[in-house]
């Protein structure tokens, strides 16, 4: 009869392994978006961020595969800690108030990610496109929204519709907000509660 503590051990090692993998790893996409921010796109070089994180290139390239799977990481971690913010939002009884809240956090992520954001969303990477299957992902990450506008609809508080809809339209008015406050037209976020409750009353359930 085999021993199960074997067995125990062994998880315990490759959930230390796993551990240590997603740690260097994170550390690797920070060294990354922080050379990004200060020094630009022109050092996002594999030799580089291997100099600043203190490991071989290999390393880097067994993570990532290239440059250009290192953009892509990038790109996905940034919507994964916006996931991870909007998921932090205490939900509410009323699901208007919960989206309300989902908005102002959307707008506190962008600007608390300045790094990630730019990559996200302004191309910070010239000639980085990430893949179908990126945008598919990080559009997921957003789905929190999707589930709280399916609740409000239920609720009565808005039209009938395609969640996704209301979900995008709300995306766009945010992003166009957000992009002008970080340009430096907009001194705060006024404008940007105007955009996104405006957007929201236009879908409220009664409009003809």
């Amino acid at each position: 009869m085999t021993s199960s503590a074997p067995l125990g051990l062994q998880g315990a090692y490759l959930q230390g392994e796993r551990a240590g993998h997603d740690e260097l790893r994170s550390r690797l996409l920070d060294v990354a978006v922080n050379l990004l921010v200060t020094d630009g796109p022109e050092s996002l070089t594999i030799r580089r961020i291997a100099t600043e994180a203190a490991c071989t290139t290999t390393v880097i390239y067994t993570m990532f595969g290239n440059r250009e799977g290192l953009a892509e990481a990038l790109y996905l971690e940034g919507f994964e800690r916006f996931r991870h913010l909007l998921d932090r939002v205490p939900p509410r009884r009323d699901p208007l108030e919960h989206l309300q809240g989902l908005i102002a956090a959307y707008r506190q992520a962008c600007l608390s990610e300045p790094g990630y954001y730019s990559l996200m969303f302004e191309r910070a990477i010239p000639g980085f496109e990430p893949s179908e299957r990126a945008r598919t992902l990080a559009r997921a990450a957003l789905n929190i929204f999707d589930r709280v506008i399916s609740d409000c609809i239920s609720a009565g508080h808005l039209q009938p519709t395609q969640p996704r809809k209301v979900a995008d339209a709300l995306w766009a008015a945010a992003q166009g907000a957000i992009s002008l406050e970080r340009a430096g037209h907009l001194r705060d976020g006024a404008t940007y509660e105007v955009v996104t409750r405006a957007t929201t009353a236009y879908f409220a359930a009664g409009k003809d």
